[in-house]
């Protein structure tokens, strides 16, 4: 099926906002078999969008439209489709049902502006949008499937999964697979493979998309499930602890589950992250099951007051020292009642640092009560990126420690 996208937008265009839209559409057609013939970015102009529409449709068999829904005059989509397809605009009972629907669960009014929404191309067949205002549609143009989606990401995200791909005929001998993976990078993964499966099936496609912090590795074959499999139970073993998990988890995501799992909780004194722990696992819904408080001492006030260090240890080691995690890490424990903690205090940059501890220090302490492990990093990073990168090795190691992991990871070597 030849396929196509038309992203929408001036506020593409101009830069203000990135395209992440397309990338994630292209992703989930290439989960069923489907790839993307031809990606059109187009502003919010009539003409330029009526020609495209017009040639595309010609072109392929599906076209999928995103943005030019919403209630502003801007928004285009839906009359430039029906001038397109030479069938008049009407008001659409089921679209402004849902309007109506939509405007009272929030308690607002249905505007004249909101219900431009529901005025779409006669003979158009509704999409559903679970989220937002603006339905999407469907219709037929030159004997192409054309289907409409918000620019919203999360609405889009739900319409694709929940009503545009269960409708999509793709190749049904696909096998497609993700690991997520922390530790390692690209070509390390590359070399591990190219050294230790050397006999790597030549009908399975290996990929890769760089994450921060994770690596995806991806798997696509086809007509072969069994050597599909089988090539996918190998790679994981061969990454071995370095797997977080399949598919689109994440650190935060897999620590939450496993503390779950052994009916446990966590617990995180932070003083460079500000908090970023803490919220990587509270970002993560049923997180409440396994966190019930994390502690912000940014001060060394704050880290005597509320974690219990011992001033005299700040005096003689300072705040960024293995003597100070440990004891704001044991405070946590203590304070929270918690079975895990992990504790971290470094130097984010851009200044601050000094010859014995210069910019990307930083001293993480983490396991059980009287149990605590430590570890000096530096990590040179810009500070936001520092912050992420400090999170994730500290969910790791917990993750590291749950499932008995006694071998070092390999970043420490990395970040010394």
């Amino acid at each position: 099926m030849k396929t196509a996208l038309l992203l929408t937008g001036n506020e593409i265009m101009s830069g203000d906002i990135v395209d992440s839209n397309s990338a994630e559409m292209a992703q989930m057609l290439f989960e069923i078999g489907l790839s993307i013939d031809t990606k059109v970015t187009v502003g919010d102009d009539s003409h330029a969008l009526m020609h495209y529409i017009a040639q595309l449709s010609k072109e392929h068999q599906l076209l999928i439209i995103n943005g030019g829904l919403g209630p502003t005059q801007d928004d285009l989509t839906a009359e430039v489709l029906a001038r397109v397809a030479g069938v008049d605009l009407v008001e659409h009972p089921t679209a402004r049902s849902h309007l109506e629907d939509w405007c009272e669960r929030r308690g607002v009014e249905l505007s004249k502006a909101n219900l431009k929404q529901a005025i779409l191309p006669a003979g158009c067949h509704i999409i559903p949008n679970d989220r937002g205002s603006a339905v999407g549609f469907e219709i037929n143009l030159n004997g192409c499937r054309v289907m409409t989606t918000p620019g919203v990401p999360s609405e889009l995200r739900l319409m694709m999964r929940h009503h545009i791909l269960p409708t999509l005929d793709g190749d049904l001998s696909i096998c497609f697979d993700k690991l997520q993976c922390f530790g390692l990078g690209e070509s390390r993964i590359q070399q591990m493979i190219h050294d230790q499966m050397p006999d790597w099936p030549s009908d399975i496609d290996l990929g890769f998309r760089a994450g921060m912090p994770l690596l995806e590795v991806k798997l696509r074959s086809s007509g072969n499930p069994d050597l599909h499999a089988a090539t996918l139970a190998r790679l994981r073993e061969l990454l071995g602890d370095h797997v977080i998990c399949s598919g689109s988890g994440n650190l935060a995501a897999t620590l939450i589950e496993l503390l779950s799992e052994n009916g446990q909780t966590v617990t995180t004194a932070e003083s460079c992250t500000g908090g970023r722990i803490a919220s990587d696992l509270t970002a993560i819904a049923g997180a409440s099951k396994v966190f019930n408080a994390g502690f912000v001492t940014y001060s060394n006030d704050m880290k005597c007051d509320l974690l219990s260090v011992n001033p005299a240890t700040l005096a003689q080691y300072g705040a960024v020292s293995e003597q100070t995690v440990l004891e704001m890490a044991e405070g946590a424990l203590a304070r929270s009642g918690a079975h895990w903690g992990v504790a971290v205090s470094g130097i984010a940059g851009p200044e601050g640092g000094s010859d014995d501890k210069p910019v990307g220090t930083v001293w993480i302490a983490w396991g059980r009560r009287h149990q605590l492990k430590s570890r000096r990093l530096r990590i040179r990073m810009e500070r936001t990126m520092f912050q992420k990168m400090v999170s994730a090795i500290s969910l790791d190691l917990l993750r590291r420690d749950l499932l008995e992991v006694h071998e070092a990871p390999s970043y420490f070597g990395r970040y010394l």
